[in-house]
């Protein structure tokens, strides 16, 4: 059973999601596709009606009329005589173009959407107007906080995954992460410890892991919690009443562990030290 493809579209979407842009967009039957990816004709019926009654939800059409601009484009670029058209500059959007989500990227911005979204209280909200979508939690000080910034195309891939859902569709739709995005986030927390236990087994000093208890040999566990501690100080009051933190303190923050991630998700580039460690055991120059 092979899961079947359409041009320039990428390889993280749904098999029920590509079923549904290739019949609709390209026209292909149903039987067609049953016959391609080796599953029954009512199967694949099911998974278009059930993805044509999911495009209520503003993310999801969103994201298929997305990825169905692409399918069209790629289906009319493949037509001699509108090849013979084109400029020889003229290319089609790939999954290498910056225009068009990765997958890789997917992964990383789902491990840090999804465990913001895992935390209490918290919810992501977008509106057809707005060009990103905000995840807000409500932590307790009577406003909401802003714990993370969505692009939209990140947003709209969530949701056609069915990593986030939308109850109640509106002007501005708020959306909580679903059982599967949680177990998906579990994956994705798993792939990153399974990562850097390989790195601190590739760095193991005299037979002692640096990532776990030397004596026992116990490795230390990543989880995704469900709260942080500035939201547990958020929560805490004094003996007369009085909030632990400001709301401004809170927010301020959020907003520093927001910076923080983005940093951390930007491109490395490495530092030369060499010229510091030089100068380092020289005496200082008179003055």
């Amino acid at each position: 059973m092979t899961k079947p493809t359409l041009p320039r579209v990428p390889s993280w979407v749904p098999e029920a999601a590509v079923h549904y842009l290739a019949h609709i967009e390209s026209g292909a039957s149903i039987r067609a596709l049953a016959r391609r990816s080796g599953r029954h004709a009512s199967t694949v019926l099911r998974q278009i009606r059930a993805f044509e009654t999911r495009r209520d939800d503003l993310l999801v059409d969103d994201a298929l009329r997305r990825l169905g601009c692409i399918v069209g484009h790629a289906r009319k670029a493949g037509s001699p005589t509108l090849e013979a058209r084109m400029p020889a500059t003229h290319h089609s959007p790939t999954e290498d173009d910056s225009t068009t989500l990765s997958e890789a990227r997917l992964r990383r911005e789902a491990r840090r959407v999804l465990r913001r979204l895992c935390e209490t209280g918290a919810r992501l909200a977008v509106a057809s107007e707005m060009d990103k979508a905000v995840v807000v939690r409500d932590t307790g000080t009577g406003q909401p906080t802003r714990t993370a910034v969505v692009d939209r195309e990140v947003a709209e891939a969530l949701a056609l995954k069915d990593w986030i859902a939308c109850d109640n569709p509106g002007r501005i739709s708020r959306y909580h992460v679903t059982a599967r995005g949680r177990a998906t986030l579990g994956e994705l927390l798993a792939e990153e410890e399974n990562a850097a236990s390989g790195l601190r087994e590739a760095t193991v000093l005299d037979g002692a892991d640096a990532g776990g208890d030397p004596a026992t040999g116990a490795r230390q566990m990543r989880f995704a919690p469900g709260d942080t501690p500035l939201a547990a100080l958020a929560r805490r009051r004094d003996k007369d009443g009085k909030r632990f933190l400001d709301p401004d303190l809170v927010n301020a923050g959020e907003r520093l562990r927001e910076d923080f991630e983005l940093a951390q998700m930007a491109p490395r580039t490495a530092q030369n030290w060499d010229h510091f460690l030089r100068h380092a055991g020289e005496p200082p120059a008179p003055p």
